[in-house]
């Protein structure tokens, strides 16, 4: 019974600290967001600057794969060099040692404080304070639970199975290397196992050659959810995490035969917190060694993730086309036309799901619309590089109605994936019913929408203005249609009609949505019809 208590205490105060660090990287998320992500992403034009974004940003968020993370998304939408990334990553690495070492500290006695002072901010009503509120709390949980983990280890020292397990690992450094590593990736954080490690070590019954082995496995297993987390993403993606995790394994298959004479060394320093001092001094280490090699290890990881065309599509985007600016526009043209095939596909998705009450039919939707962002970054990225100095002005407008073109797909993917795709599924799942007359109405509607976007393919195509003018007209038909329904619906209401009363949120958002989306549609036509003259900059009417 007595092991079943230790065991309960020992795991409670474990995911105590698994708990206050996600309250800290969400409190962080919150309160610097967008904020931190622009100055990661800005912080990277050299060397020494990435690896201060990349420590600061791990100190700020607490995870490093939180960070990792971050850092391949940017890599993939071509916002920070792949070499950088790696120096970013070896910051990161620092960064969680560097926050391991702080709380080894003793500040115990200061946790009620955070826990009060967060708890007062997380009340406020600015979004900001009650980020920090909640990072706060998160700190304090964090020291809370290094006292309770220091108590629940404390009874382990007279535990001959542990002992005798101890010495087991003891005899047998590589075991005990991938028994740690594998703490780590289960609970997704080094920093956990690393202060687990603290507090087992300061109960004198582990060598201190062991907790320099048990400290390396850590750091191996830190590496590895990153790689998991990111096995679906892009080719450019994977390989930062992936050359992430060869330079933790290289560095701990090299420290390892060491790792008896670094804790001799550091020993006689601090020999309560060997653990921390070990996981600074080894990340420190890895740093300046692999700093130099980024790109090596860059073309390690090419070599390993060659480019791979994907066999799903073909691409109009033609590299060698670059140097030719009318035939890279004409590639880049037809692959915007893929765009608008993707989003009509996912709104007659959409319209089927509603009609047959399915959920099946929505599953798709989130992958075409992380296929238009992909594909539509492509583009952006494609017309940016086709030399402007060679084009005719018609040439010139018509790049960027190419790229205006893909940015308003892009926003009615968003608008069809984040807005449309859950009002219907929250109507399927609750077995809400829209009225007769309501239904009928979005029908309409979505019939409507979905031949204007394919109006708005065939005007893109062909550039006629008679088909542009119409296909603003019919925006206007659409934006009439949405009033005199919104109308309905509320008459609907009034008469005290139960199934408008229970689908009256989800009823108006659809049609605002709807409502949206022709809009993004019908700019489609402005380019065109403002070169013919018949568009007019406002519809206010003009007075005197």
């Amino acid at each position: 019974m007595g092991s079943v208590i230790i065991s309960v205490n020992l795991f409670g105060a474990v995911a105590l600290l698994l708990f206050g660090l996600g309250q800290i990287k969400d409190g962080m998320s919150r309160a610097l967001g967008t904020k931190l992500r622009t100055w990661l992403a800005a912080g990277t034009r050299s060397g020494a600057r990435s690896f201060i974004a990349g420590f600061v940003a791990t100190v700020a968020l607490q995870s490093s794969t939180a960070t990792s993370l971050m850092v391949a998304s940017f890599v993939e939408k071509d916002m920070i060099v792949p070499a950088m990334a790696q120096i970013v990553l070896l910051g990161a690495n620092v960064g969680t040692a560097m926050t391991a070492w702080i709380v080894a500290l003793g500040l115990g006695w200061l946790s009620p404080l955070l826990l009060l002072a967060g708890v007062v901010l997380s009340r406020s009503k600015s979004m900001v304070r009650q980020g920090a509120g909640a990072a706060i709390v998160g700190v304090g949980l964090m020291l809370l639970s290094l006292h309770l983990l220091s108590a629940a280890t404390d009874p382990i020292r007279h535990s001959p199975a542990l002992n005798l397990f101890i010495t087991m690992l003891g005899n047998a450094w590589p075991v005990a290397l991938i028994f740690s590593a594998v703490l780590a990736v289960i609970a997704s954080s080094s920093l956990a196992v690393v202060v687990l490690i603290l507090s087992l070590a300061a109960s004198g019954s582990i060598d201190t050659s062991l907790v320099v082995v048990l400290v390396l496995g850590a750091n191996l297993g830190g590496a590895v959810p990153p790689v998991l987390a990111t096995l679906k993403a892009p080719i450019t993606a994977r390989r930062v995490t992936l050359g992430n995790l060869i330079v933790r394994a290289v560095g701990c298959v090299s420290a390892l035969p060491l790792a008896g004479y670094c804790a001799e060394l550091l020993t006689p320093f601090s020999p309560l917190n060997l653990a921390v001092d070990a996981h600074l001094l080894f990340n420190m280490a890895v740093a300046i060694i692999a700093w130099p090699l980024s790109p090596l290890v860059l073309r390690l990881t090419t070599a390993l993730l060659p480019e791979q065309k994907d066999s799903r599509r073909s691409s109009y985007l033609d590299d060698h086309a670059l140097e030719r600016p009318v035939a890279a526009l004409a590639g880049a043209s037809r692959e915007v036309m893929l765009v608008g095939d993707l989003i009509e596909r996912m709104l007659s998705k959409a319209a089927e799901a509603m009609q047959l009450n399915e959920l099946s039919k929505l599953t798709d939707i989130s992958t075409m619309e992380g296929r238009v962002d992909c594909i539509q970054h492509e583009i952006k990225v494609y017309v940016s590089k086709v030399g402007h100095e060679g084009l005719c002005d018609r040439d010139q407008r018509r790049s960027m109605d190419i790229v205006e073109y893909a940015i308003n797909l892009e926003h009615i993917g968003d608008i069809i994936e984040k807005g449309i795709r859950p009002e219907i599924a929250k109507k399927i799942s609750l077995g809400l019913q829209f009225s007769k007359d309501g239904e009928e109405e979005l029908a309409r509607l979505f019939a409507i929408t979905l031949d204007n976007i394919r109006m708005a393919q065939t005007v893109f195509a062909t550039q006629n203005s008679d088909l542009a003018r119409r296909l603003v007209e019919v925006k206007e038909d659409v934006r009439r249609l949405e009033k005199q329904s919104s109308e309905r619906h509320l008459q609907r209401l009034r008469d005290g009609r139960t199934d408008s009363i229970q689908t009256s949120s989800l009823h108006l958002d659809m049609l605002r949505d709807l409502k949206r989306i022709n809009a993004h549609i019908a700019a489609v036509a402005h380019p065109i019809l403002n070169q013919s003259g018949l568009l007019i900059e406002s519809r206010i009417r003009q007075t005197g």
